[in-house]
């Protein structure tokens, strides 16, 4: 049966253990978890930022009440709800899936799933830990990248020394950050509209010329924590992001692998309370990790002893190590294993039963021997 355009099915294996990493870092910094409705009032989720890209591609619905509902694009608007009389900061995290009805092209999907954090009532040193986090998490998967920062605020000043209408910025920033999508001669036309052109050419000085801005400030301070904990930044000075919210420095995760975004986020504010956050792509992460899959799995093939089985499956699970049972004849049970890459299989027939041993093979190199419970766990590698 075809699947719609923009939805897959997916052997979640390995997402599971990039998951549990990207989770497991968020814990050791206190971050709570949260899980919050896929489904909001249509109202509620195009919020203030009608025009941003990301919130025109929101999934529309109707219910039996012909109530306008809609999916949720991401999970930064719901902590307006969320972060309601909690202590601050209030530090949570999210990891779920999230939905945009929007053009299919390279790695980008109408259903995918962010890993998420965020701290309401925020400092700067909150946007190092979190740059902190990221770089751990993509080290954790051994995914090249480069954190590359800019400040919203930055960006107005520009505007405003070129003389660039109040009404007129937030479109020219929507222009700007299609720079890693479109050519500069295509960004440069689209700028030309709004007499801006100019600004590309700003870009390409150097970092000292930024100086001089008031808002430089926030990136120079937000460097220096990042040399204290050890986390390298690039300073970009076109950097966008395309959601209107942002109010400060904000940053994208870029690997030389993929040309699209892998992490990304900013400063911004939540019910008028400065806060900062990130959110990483777990699809795209998934092409770019290092990590292998456990292959410590086992396939105990029943021939009649069916109690026997299930008392040594048992074993082999208490060693943390996973295992099924087939109950079968052995010649199939050897091309399921090889079906699903299981290393290991222990035949359990009679004979083995009466000499308490087990003969396990290596369906890699299809060695077998005979094992006791003794050397069970060191057979199977513990």
């Amino acid at each position: 049966m075809e699947i719609v355009k923009g939805f897959r099915d997916i052997e979640s294996s390995k997402r599971i253990l990039i998951r549990n990493i990207i989770e497991n870092i968020f814990k050791l910094y206190d971050f709570k978890p949260v899980e919050t409705p896929i489904i909001e009032y249509e109202e509620f989720v195009k919020g203030e930022n009608v025009n941003d890209e990301a919130v025109s591609n929101i999934f529309k619905l109707q219910d039996r009440g012909k109530r306008k509902l809609a999916l949720r694009y991401e999970f930064t608007f719901q902590l307006k709800r969320l972060a309601k009389n909690k202590k601050l900061p209030y530090k949570r995290y999210q990891i779920g899936n999230v939905f945009r009805d929007e053009p299919i092209t390279g790695n980008r999907w109408r259903e995918f799933t962010q890993c998420d954090i965020d701290v309401v009532g925020s400092t700067i040193k909150d946007e190092a830990e979190i740059l902190k986090i990221t770089s751990e998490i993509l080290k954790k998967l051994g995914v090249g990248f480069i954190i590359n920062i800019n400040n919203r605020k930055l960006l107005n000043e520009i505007l405003d020394e070129i003389g660039i209408k109040d009404k007129d910025k937030v479109q020219i920033i929507r222009e700007i950050d299609k720079l890693d999508k479109l050519s500069e001669k295509e960004v440069l036309n689209n700028l030309k509209k709004y007499s801006a052109e100019k600004i590309l050419s700003i870009f390409n000085k150097p970092e000292k010329y930024f100086e001089k801005f008031n808002s430089y400030k926030e990136i120079k301070e937000l460097k220096k924590i990042c040399r204290t904990t050890q986390v390298k930044i690039n300073f970009q000075p076109f950097l966008a992001r395309g959601l209107s919210y942002y109010n400060g420095n904000i940053f994208e995760i870029k690997s030389s692998e993929i040309k699209e975004t892998i992490a990304g986020g900013g400063s911004y504010l939540i019910n008028g309370i400065q806060s900062t956050g990130i959110s990483f792509g777990l699809d795209r992460l998934e092409l770019l990790d290092k990590i292998k899959i456990p292959d410590k799995k086992v396939l105990v093939i029943s021939i009649n002893q069916d109690k026997k089985a299930v008392l040594l499956a048992e074993k082999i699970r208490k060693l943390e190590v996973p295992c099924q049972i087939f109950y079968g004849k052995p010649g199939k049970a050897l091309d399921y294993a090889n079906s699903y890459y299981i290393p290991l299989v222990i035949f359990l027939g009679e004979e083995e039963v009466k000499k308490k041993k087990y003969k396990i093979r290596d369906m890699k190199s299809g060695k077998e021997k005979l094992i006791n419970d003794k050397n069970l766990a060191r057979e199977l590698k513990i």
